[in-house]
């Protein structure tokens, strides 16, 4: 159903339901655009030649409250203070300083900010402070946040994870491709909040697992990825679900059309906050076009994934992936493999090998492209080019979080050489562009880039996994030999956040990594 208007008032408790680069820029036209290297049959997508426009921000007929300088400024429970002191967050962000005042008294939320703003506290803090001290029944949360990948569903409930356990509020995780029945089981045990994606939220709704009509707070994480990827009428049959008078808060990289449609319909009054536009870079990030020939580009791919340190590194498919991972391997690099067609248990366990440092090289498709966040990356590489200029913001924001410097490589052959000063020039973008073989100083100078040890690397496989019962959602993907696509993991078991575990207990889980020092980072 659309909104049904509501009274003006900001009393926290007053609604039903409670809680209810420098350098040169700018580089030529090359021919027309060829397919990139794809493999036959999977053919690139022709990307569009204008930007998408971005709608009107709405502007709220509602004086919004200030902003604070510190989270003690806040009313929320002290439990939550104390967590976060624990956690070493001392000061807010701005989206958090902005809305987080609104926020804890019901003001519905629209937040534009890059990955890294600190959105996953922003909204994640307020819906805490808002239900704590209630119980939910089983089978019906008292509050929902959806997001469009795994990926981005477990880093949420990591982030939130410690502050929920303050609260004593449990929180239990819903995607696809890990057990059904294991998380039917964790929403008939009750769990205050829910983190999910569209589908897989569904299919638990569809079999009587689930019901949202006790929702009151509303929460639509990357809203403009899943209107992209196809999920808005799945997400608007939700939203129809949840308590027509709850609160809800929208956040978004991009502001377009179809994140419109959900705002008019869905958003009541909004306090609107924009950390900053979509287009444009990160001041603390470099942008760097390297002009390489067709016959050199995985070779100058494998010598920057040679570098000291931890890099990101983005291809079109899964094919793709899994054949350069094992050159890598073969060639010394402690390379792994992430793409859809793994397991969740295996995209898990891979990205815990890729954040202790075991694995140095992750090559992945655009499913690593959100919601993973690694301590101190300083380097994502394009080895593919992106066709969207909102796939390139994304991939590149893996790196340059929370005030952190990092780089953005994008390896471009000749036939791709228009096509990507035309999406630079979309996302606003200048960046230093250079010609670079493997081996040059330049290519060194930029990446890190180093010759390969030429010693085959065999990164340990996963312990191998049980069946899993109550039907899964999203294919396994086939078990590989040692060294063979970059092996998947180390065999421990995964994060609560994958496996749709509940917590309320005392004592500690573990937070995000980016949330300690003094910042608060989503």
């Amino acid at each position: 159903m659309n909104r049904t208007p509501r009274s003006g008032s900001n009393d926290r408790y007053g609604r039903s339901g409670g809680g209810s680069g420098s350098g040169r820029g700018g580089y030529g036209g090359g021919g027309g655009r060829g397919r990139g290297g794809a493999p036959s049959g999977n053919r690139r997508k022709p990307m569009t030649a204008a930007p998408v426009a971005e709608f009107a921000l709405p502007v709220s007929t509602t004086p919004s409250l200030p902003a604070v300088a510190a989270f003690a400024e806040l009313d929320m429970p002290k439990q939550l203070l104390a967590a976060l002191t624990r956690n070493g967050v001392t000061e807010p962000f701005p989206i958090q300083a902005a809305t987080l005042p609104n926020a804890l008294v019901g003001r519905d939320v629209l937040g534009r900010g890059r990955t890294g703003s600190g959105k996953t506290l922003a909204f994640g803090l307020a819906m805490l402070a808002r239900i704590a001290g209630r119980r939910a029944e089983s089978k019906a949360p008292l509050a929902l946040v959806l997001v469009p990948t795994r990926e981005l569903a477990q880093q949420v409930t990591d982030a939130l994870m410690p502050y929920a356990t303050s609260v004593q509020l449990r929180m239990t995780t819903v995607v696809g491709g890990m057990s059904l029945g294991r998380q039917a089981s964790s929403l008939r045990n009750g769990a205050e909040v829910v983190v999910a994606t569209p589908g897989r939220l569904k299919d638990l709704i569809d079999r009587g697992d689930a019901r949202l009509d006790a929702v009151g707070i509303t929460v639509l994480d990357e809203a403009d990825q899943m209107a992209d990827m196809g999920f808005m009428p799945q997400v608007t049959a939700l939203l129809d679900q949840v308590q027509p008078d709850g609160q809800r808060m929208l956040f978004s990289a991009t502001l377009d059309r179809n994140v419109d449609r959900l705002v008019k319909r869905f958003l009541s009054d909004p306090v609107v906050h924009s950390v900053d536009p979509s287009q444009g870079a990160v001041t603390t990030m470099e942008h760097h076009v390297l002009h390489v020939s067709e016959a050199d580009k995985h070779t100058a791919a494998t010598h920057i994934a040679a570098r000291e340190g931890r890099v990101i590194m983005f291809m079109d498919t899964k094919h793709a992936v899994d054949r350069l991972t094992r050159q890598m391997l073969q060639s010394g690099v402690r390379a792994a493999a992430l793409h859809g067609g793994k397991s969740q248990p295996q995209r898990t366990r891979t990205l815990e090998q890729f954040k202790s440092g075991h694995v140095t090289a992750l090559i992945a498709t655009n499913v690593a492209a959100r919601g993973i966040h690694v301590d101190g990356l300083d380097l994502v590489v394009n080895i593919d080019p992106p066709t969207d200029h909102k796939d390139y913001l994304h991939r590149g924001g893996r790196t340059a979080r929370a005030g952190e410097s990092g780089s953005v490589v994008t390896l471009v052959t000749p036939n791709q050489r228009r096509e990507m000063a035309r999406l630079m020039m979309i996302a606003g973008i200048e960046a230093e562009t250079i010609q670079v073989r493997s081996g040059d100083e330049e290519l060194t100078r930029v990446t890190g880039a180093q010759v390969p040890s030429g010693v085959p690397v065999v990164i340990s496989s996963p312990a191998s996994e049980s069946p899993r019962r109550g039907g899964a959602g999203g294919g396994r993907g086939r078990g590989r030999r040692p060294g063979q696509g970059g092996g998947s993991g180390t065999g421990r078991r995964p994060s609560a956040a994958a496996s749709g575990a509940t917590s309320g207990r005392s004592g500690g889980s573990t937070g995000a990594p980016a949330q300690r020092r003094r910042t608060a980072v989503a």
